[in-house]
């Protein structure tokens, strides 16, 4: 049986994402990201195209490595002007009826409690739509912004975020039985107060003792997305992880890295997503083109600004043809392990700067609507993949050309739906129950 094929959209909440310069593209409407209209035609559209889910990056700091300055992040709009993601949410599920949507939460900054009670907020409104991808930070930048003068050490941040998980599955999975709202206007009691409880929690990072202000939410725990693939990312997401989000470097280094993904989560279910990006056509020559129209509006200083940040080196302190070294970097580890992959050993500035097709690290998915339909099966096949992130170049007509062309395929094919399941986000990807199951950590932490 063919595995079917799972998409997410993968945007930002600015105007320059991952494909830098392709907002100078006379057709690209990126540059409306402040628009609710925008964002409610962008969900729409998705939900046309039987997407998955809509997977929202975010940051909280600039990137201000490449030349020591924000200057060229500024310049190129290298996701910046941002805006923050979940206020978006609401209008957009208002809009749809099927589509998730994931959101991107930095756990480092925030306390537990407040950030446990917005996602069960987005929940409810979405009625158990919400997912939330775990991440703890890359950037100094935004330590700054809340006062610290760095960020913790790559190995430190994973230390952290696993007792901020214990926290949050404590007041998402502890504090109300399901049954403690009753709803008795004859008696006139809402909540029945044998039903919940005071959670309590007090560790080396975080102390709490709190009674949760919210009812439970349709998933409870919202649909777990990680996208750290070093060692102790991999550690972390074995553990906690519903989907992994993994950087498309090569089909070798992808199913290594899903090999070991799957090994460490064992028999527990596991979605994976590639990265990617397509352009494609009626017919080969017109993807050919319009990838050379698309071309000649990518930005190499915006793509060495994102990549400086996200590697953790400055590029300007090397010359074109200087091996780079990367040791002692505390930013992405698996952007690192991706380049090494995809370059080489001894790789250079300019080696890099070659790889930037389209403004971005990420050579693009290039062919007509066969041809990408095979790519994308090729690499479900190799790779050992579930589906991908499609970060998008051209704003909407990229999405629109791939919903228009290739999803069609994908079905005639046998591997993508032609309609949604019912139920939750969590229930729409795994066929499951709303809640995690009782092989996750987060089931630890319920009501007997």
């Amino acid at each position: 049986m063919k595995r079917e094929i799972r998409l997410n959209a993968f945007d930002m909440a600015c105007v320059g994402h991952i494909q830098h310069g392709m907002w100078t593209h006379p057709r690209d409407q990126a540059s409306n990201y402040t628009s609710l209209e925008h964002w409610v035609s962008l969900a729409r559209l998705l939900e046309r195209g039987l997407f998955d889910g809509l997977f929202l990056a975010d940051i909280l700091g600039v990137y201000d490595v490449l030349e020591g300055l924000p200057d060229p992040s500024l310049r190129n709009s290298v996701q910046i002007p941002l805006i923050d993601p979940i206020a978006l949410v609401p209008a957009m599920a208002y809009a749809t009826t099927n589509l998730g949507f994931g959101v991107t939460c930095n756990l480092a900054y925030e306390a537990p409690f407040l950030f446990a009670r917005r996602m069960a907020t987005l929940d409810h409104l979405t009625q158990g739509r919400i997912g939330w991808n775990i991440v703890t930070g890359y950037l100094d930048s935004a330590a700054r912004a809340v006062g610290l003068s760095e960020q913790m050490a790559h190995d430190d941040r994973y230390d952290l975020a696993d007792e901020y998980m214990s926290v949050v599955y404590k007041l998402w999975e502890g504090g109300w039985r399901d049954d403690a709202v009753i709803r008795d206007r004859q008696h006139a009691i809402y909540t029945d107060p044998a039903r919940v409880r005071t959670v309590h929690h007090h560790g080396k990072q975080f102390h709490m003792d709190a009674l949760p202000l919210w009812e439970p939410s349709p998933q409870r725990t919202p649909v777990l997305y990680q996208a750290g693939a070093s060692d102790r990312g991999r550690v972390f997401a074995a553990q906690h992880a519903e989907c992994m989000f993994v950087n498309g470097s090569t089909r070798h280094n992808v199913r290594r890295i899903v090999d070991d993904l799957r090994r460490r989560a064992g028999a527990r279910p596991l979605k994976i997503f590639v990265g990617a990006s397509v352009v494609t056509g009626r017919t080969e020559a017109e993807a050919r083109d319009r990838l050379e129209d698309y071309r000649r509006h990518a930005s190499v200083e915006g793509a060495l600004a994102h990549a400086s940040a996200s590697i953790g080196v400055d590029f300007a302190r090397y010359g074109m043809d200087e091996p780079v070294d990367l040791a002692g970097s505390q930013a992405v580890r698996s952007n690192i392990e991706a380049i090494g992959s995809a370059l080489g050993p001894g790789w250079t500035r300019r080696m890099l700067i070659d790889r930037f097709i389209l403004g971005s690290r990420q050579p693009p998915m290039v062919g007509s609507a066969e041809q990408i339909a095979d790519q994308l099966m090729g690499w479900v096949e190799d790779g050992d993949v579930d589906g991908f992130n499609l970060s998008r170049t051209v704003m909407p007509e990229c999405l629109e050309t791939f919903i228009d062309l290739v999803v069609p395929v994908l079905q005639e094919r046998g591997v993508f739906k032609r309609g949604y399941a019912p139920g939750t986000y969590r229930q729409k990807l795994f066929g499951q129950g709303d809640r995690l199951p009782d092989t996750h950590p987060a089931a630890l932490e319920r009501w007997a």
